[in-house]
């Protein structure tokens, strides 16, 4: 990558990056075993965050790199590309970090500073009162809470909070500082007076300060989904990427400035908005990925502005255009990320409770579930196959409508991936208690097979490769090898004996089946796109840019 960052020819760019290509993927294939290896949800989430940073960045590296050396005298085109590198340095920063299980210069874990876990460790604090009037200082108690009150201003202090939440969450701030004095005073008197009376009054100063922050909670909670719900809906049509587009293409720089500061205001709105999802998010993981995604939109913000200020000078550079287009899909990608990260805050709480009701009443006629036999059978068991069986069902709903694109291409592809998007809805069927799968050997066999079209689909989509350009090659052989490993590990986990664990087979199988349809739909995407400018390119349609000194093909 340091080479890569000084060259200066585009044919010392290309015998470089197709070194490094081959790296990157070597290093997803080792990160994403070291993922899965990890026991800690934190660890895996932030080793997630990083590989996705590291492998959109591979793309964004590529035009990037090529627009500097197609105009290297661009201050925007090196501001871009330098943007690129910080971000994969620091990604990469994160992976040593992680396996290494160490921070550098003694820092701390940021994850850890959100409102939520402040509440639920202040609650465990006054709770634990009930067994020892001891074990820790008014004063420390007292301090955790206006820690806990300070992160609210993020709430209050927004421009973007409404009237009524603001009134409300000062309003309940306020009561949970005086319920906490009363606390204060009665576990005083407990300490010196050991009366029933006062046993009682303790436990209810407990119980109205908890009542006090779960009101705060709900409240916090409101005031954040329903500011990034509403954001996400009126940012929707991606409006401001689209100008940005058009007035780089027309090269008005004056339209430039307008449509990148209107840009700014949007980035600063979904980076705040991030900011108040992770405090409310539940989970250490989604706190991380609110995190990842404050970062994106951040970082992702700059490098649009700078990648249209590029084409805004070079208006008719075609390279200059794909950059920008590199750019903005990333955008999209991660407001796409961030309406299902809203989805899954939301539903936390409700859909577990539901799931498990769900199992419950139906647990006597799901031959299904009983089929399984697992040594303790458990709701949170259930729950959580079947809330991977939820995401697997929107995930088959998503690769038919990228297969529907192709209906006038049908080939090996689409017929592996209809086959694959077919299977993998009977196992989403299968999780609720419904479908052709009756058993848990149903299962596996449908398991193998569908392992077995994916290794298929691979081989198919290679073949396709060696008809493309070495970018567009290497763009998909990158795809492919990261979906050949899962189809191996998950014809691995068919075959291991689990004995009488078989929920926990048949929890691994179906996260493995999840990555692979998540994969899957990348790959018909990327697939589609590529045979429609490769029909463009072979019928003359695209038109051929001036050649330079370096190469016609920048």
């Amino acid at each position: 990558m340091e080479r890569l960052e000084k060259v200066n020819s585009f044919q010392e760019f290309v015998q470089i990056f197709s070194q490094f290509g081959n790296e990157m993927v070597e290093f997803a294939h080792l990160s994403g075993d070291r993922q899965n290896d990890l026991k800690d949800e934190k660890k895996k989430a932030k080793m997630a965050a990083a590989r996705a940073v590291l492998e959109k960045c591979t793309m964004m590296l590529l035009t990037a790199s090529k627009t500097c050396l197609r105009h290297p005298n661009c201050e925007s085109a090196h501001k871009n590309k330098e943007g690129v590198f910080d971000r994969m340095k620091v990604a990469l920063d994160k992976v040593i970090e992680i396996v290494t299980d160490c921070k550098p210069n003694g820092e701390t874990d940021i994850s850890s500073v959100s409102i939520f876990t402040g509440i639920k460790e202040f609650k465990m604090n006054i709770e634990a009162l009930r067994e020892n009037l001891y074990f820790q200082s008014k004063e420390n108690l007292s301090v955790t809470l206006e820690v806990i009150l300070e992160r609210t201003e993020d709430f209050t202090d927004s421009a973007y909070t409404s009237h009524e939440h603001r009134e409300r969450i000062l309003e309940l701030s306020t009561q949970a500082r005086m319920e906490l004095q009363q606390l204060i005073s009665v576990w005083i008197q407990a300490q010196s007076k050991k009366t029933k009376s006062i046993a009682e009054e303790l436990e209810l100063s407990i119980l109205k300060i908890s009542h006090s922050l779960n009101e705060l909670k709900k409240e916090l909670h409101s005031t954040a989904t329903q500011l990034a719900a509403d954001l996400l809906k009126y940012h929707a049509d991606h409006v401001v990427l689209k100008a940005l587009k058009l007035t780089g293409v027309e090269g008005n720089l004056e339209a430039l400035a307008e449509y990148a500061c209107k840009l700014s205001e949007q980035k600063e709105q979904l980076v705040e908005t991030c900011r108040l999802l992770r405090h409310i998010s539940g989970t250490e993981p989604m706190e991380i990925t609110c995190i990842h995604a404050e970062e994106t939109f951040q970082v992702t913000g700059q490098q649009i502005i700078s990648a249209a200020e590029t084409l805004t000078l070079h208006p008719s550079s075609k390279i200059a255009k794909e950059n920008l287009d590199v750019f903005c899909e990333a955008w999209e990608s991660q407001i796409s990320d961030m309406s299902t990260l809203l989805r899954e805050i939301s539903d936390f709480n409700v859909l577990l409770l539901k799931i498990i009701l769900i199992f419950f009443l139906s647990q006597k006629n799901n031959a299904n579930l009983k089929s399984l036999k697992p040594d303790k059978p458990d709701s949170e068991e259930q729950a959580k196959i079947a809330k991977l069986g939820l995401k697997l069902g929107l995930l088959t709903s998503d690769a038919d409508c990228e297969i529907e694109k192709w209906e006038d291409q049908e080939n090996e592809i689409v017929q592996y991936g209809r086959n694959m998007s077919s299977m993998a809805y009977s196992l989403y069927l299968f999780t609720r208690g419904e479908g052709p799968l009756k058993t848990s050997q149903d299962l596996i066999h449908q398991l193998e097979v569908f392992a077995a079209e994916g290794l298929k689909l691979t081989s198919s989509v290679q073949a396709f490769s060696k008809q493309l350009k070495d970018d567009d090659k290497l763009m998909l052989l990158l795809e492919i090898n990261k979906l050949i490993p899962l189809c191996h590990q998950l014809q691995t986990v068919t075959k291991t004996s689990l004995q009488n664990k078989v929920f926990l087979k048949v929890d691994k199988c179906i996260t493995k089946t999840r990555s692979m349809m998540a994969l899957l739909v990348q790959l018909l995407s990327l697939c589609y796109k590529l045979l429609k400018k490769l029909q463009m390119e072979n019928n003359g349609w695209v038109s051929v840019t001036n050649k330079d000194s370096m190469d016609g093909k920048i």
